[in-house]
């Protein structure tokens, strides 16, 4: 019998819900018939065994290999991506290369319905579907599998004569699409694709296999350009640019047998299949908040500026800059002599506030121009460090260390009877409230790795803008005065809000950090609440060195509480180590109890 195929990748019917079980009870079938064959043939001899029985094992094999040994030898799998690397968001494909034999092939997945009946009744079909899907992976999408190609088969039905049915032979790829998490971790993510499959010739099929084939990809950051791969190009010359488009933004109920229905489209292939021209991926991210929009077009950078704007102007609310702005406004309008010139020289005053912290923003600009968030998010120390400043910033704004301006500066006193005076006073106001506002100026500094140049300078800048308002305003109307609030409890209050939310950027950036390490590093995951512990010893131990040596001058009793403090910090660090080492050797038993277990098959086959 010979059956009518299409050369081109053939459409999904709906799915077979029984598929996994189906295959589970012909496995089941087969390897009966494998064990009951060569005990047939042994009782009744050579005659027993048929030359074309179709679906079992090979003939008794000798010492050697298993038969799914020899399954692998007949099929050389491979993994493979289209770049090392995947923009966060993004959509890319995998392909899953089969390599036969000369005279070997598989069944087609059951997506594809291009055999015969007698045929597809018993054939255990080919798939491909992720192990596991991480939390890194949004979606996965249908697979686009490769066209089938005549091949000649054993008919079941014992005529003797081989059939021609479309089979997987020679060279054969299939393409599983997948979506990069918008909020996926950057850095070296590792996935596994688990490819079921059953070798066979025109007169024999070896036992079905299921082999795990895993993959490193590096997560980069959104809308960053994937590395290219020229080796690779050949392989995803067959990707259709609808497979990419069928991926869904979330992910939905797993089916192997949710084949390519999309890979029927007559559009022609592409040569750079790594992302999904109809679904961009986000621009960027600041503290966790996407910037899909807001960092990209006039709209978004608006928005953008607005929100910095509002921050600089609660900041003349904390408590070293709102009793001042009184002071200076008078001192303004005293030398302006004119409402007129009072508010020229407020302009100029204004401009001054913004050039201060636009002398801020153009050196963050650089640095996050240099600054690879890619790169910092894989090394966990770098962000974990940024992380502990910036925490370190926010307990000082809430008061736990105070910064300290040299007293020259306070002697500096331009006059605000000029352009370049009342410049120079707008300055010297903003440099004054640094005690105040200086943490938060320092915190967004590093942060400013994560939203670019151009982002950069508008936050910075509007935050001058929002600071230099009210000195604006008051300077035009100097009556308003009255209404200007006092300090008190409600400017403490800003400043300790203020604080909290630098706690909570140090709580992203140190997340980031622990999240990195943990991938490099997986047993830590079980013991990282030891090495916190130990952190707060050395810190006591530190403190405990430090304040001995600030009370008394005695050697003898510097000498014993330091060494009190000694081993405080590294009692706590040597029961971290000890503990984690521990768990390293438990999870490297577990790991290899696990690549066991998934031979434990091939032996027991092997055995049999």
């Amino acid at each position: 019998m010979t059956t009518h195929h299409t050369h081109q990748p053939v459409p999904a019917p709906a799915p077979r819900p029984l598929r996994r079980a189906h295959r589970s009870r012909l496995a089941r079938w087969t390897l009966a018939l494998a064990l009951l064959v060569p005990a047939l043939a042994w009782l009744t001899g050579p005659l027993a065994r048929p030359a074309h029985a179709q679906n079992q094992t090979a003939e008794a094999a000798p010492e050697g290999p298993a038969p799914a040994s020899k399954a692998m030898d007949k099929v050389a799998l491979s993994l493979r991506a289209a770049s090392p690397d995947a923009a966060a968001g993004s959509v890319i494909a995998l392909a899953v290369i089969l390599d036969f034999e000369k005279n070997w092939h598989a069944w087609p997945s059951e997506a594809q319905d291009v055999l015969p009946p007698e045929i597809a009744d018993f054939a255990i079909r080919t798939s491909v579907e992720l192990a596991e899907q991480p939390a890194w992976v949004a979606a996965t999408g249908p697979v686009q599998w490769p066209e089938p190609h005549p091949a000649p088969v054993a008919d079941p039905m014992g005529s003797g004569k081989p059939l021609t049915v479309p089979l997987y032979k020679d060279t054969a790829i299939a393409f599983l699409p997948i979506r990069i998490a918008a909020s996926a971790p950057l850095g070296p993510q590792r996935l596994e694709v688990l490819v079921g499959y059953q070798a066979c010739d025109d007169k024999q099929c070896l036992i079905p296999e299921e082999v795990r084939l895993g993959l490193t990809i590096n997560v980069i950051a959104a809308g960053a350009q994937p590395a290219p791969d020229a080796a690779a190009a050949a392989t995803f010359q067959g990707l259709l640019p609808a497979t990419l488009a069928a991926v869904p933004a979330t992910s939905r109920p797993a089916s192997t047998t949710d084949a390519s229905s999309d890979a029927t489209t007559d559009a022609p292939p592409t040569s750079s299949p790594t992302t999904a021209p109809a679904q961009p991926a986000p621009a960027g991210s600041f503290f966790g908040l996407s910037l899909d929009g807001v960092s990209d077009g006039p709209l978004g950078l608006v928005l953008l500026a607005i929100l910095a704007a509002v921050g600089g102007f609660i900041l003349n609310l904390t408590p070293c800059v709102l009793p001042v702005i009184p002071i200076k406004i008078l001192t303004l309008t005293k030398n302006a002599g004119s409402p007129r010139r009072s508010f020229i020289l407020g302009v100029w005053m204004a401009l001054g506030v913004v050039a201060f912290w636009l002398g801020i923003g153009i050196p963050a600009a650089f640095f996050s121009s240099l600054a690879d968030p890619s790169i910092m998010f894989g090394i966990w120390w770098l962000t974990t460090l940024i992380g502990v400043i910036i925490g370190a910033l926010g307990l000082g704004i809430m008061g736990l260390f105070a910064i300290n301006l040299p007293t020259q500066l306070y002697m500096v006193n331009p006059e605000a009877d000029s352009p370049g005076g009342s410049f120079l006073f707008g300055v010297m106001t903003a440099v004054l409230g640094l005690p105040c506002f200086g943490f938060v100026a320092g915190a967004l500094v590093p942060s400013a790795a994560l939203i670019g140049p151009a982002a950069t300078i508008i936050v910075f800048g509007s935050m001058g803008v929002g600071m230099a308002a009210p000195y604006l305003v008051l300077a035009a109307k100097p009556s308003l005065l009255k209404a200007l609030p006092k300090t008190g409890p409600a400017s403490e209050l800003i400043k300790q809000v203020m604080g909290l939310l630098l706690l909570a950027a140090a709580a992203y950036f140190i997340g980031n950090g622990l999240i990195a390490l943990v991938l490099d590093y997986p047993y830590l995951s079980r013991k990282l609440h030891w090495w916190f512990a130990a952190l707060f010893g050395v810190i006591a131990g530190g403190w405990l060195i430090y304040k001995t040596i600030k009370i008394t001058p005695s050697p003898v009793r510097r000498a014993i509480f330091s060494l009190l403090g000694l081993s405080l910090a590294a009692g706590g660090v040597f029961a971290a180590w000890t503990t984690t080492q521990q768990e390293r050797l438990n999870y490297e038993e577990r790991e290899r109890q696990i690549a066991l277990a998934e031979l434990d098959p091939l032996v027991n086959r092997q055995a049999l």
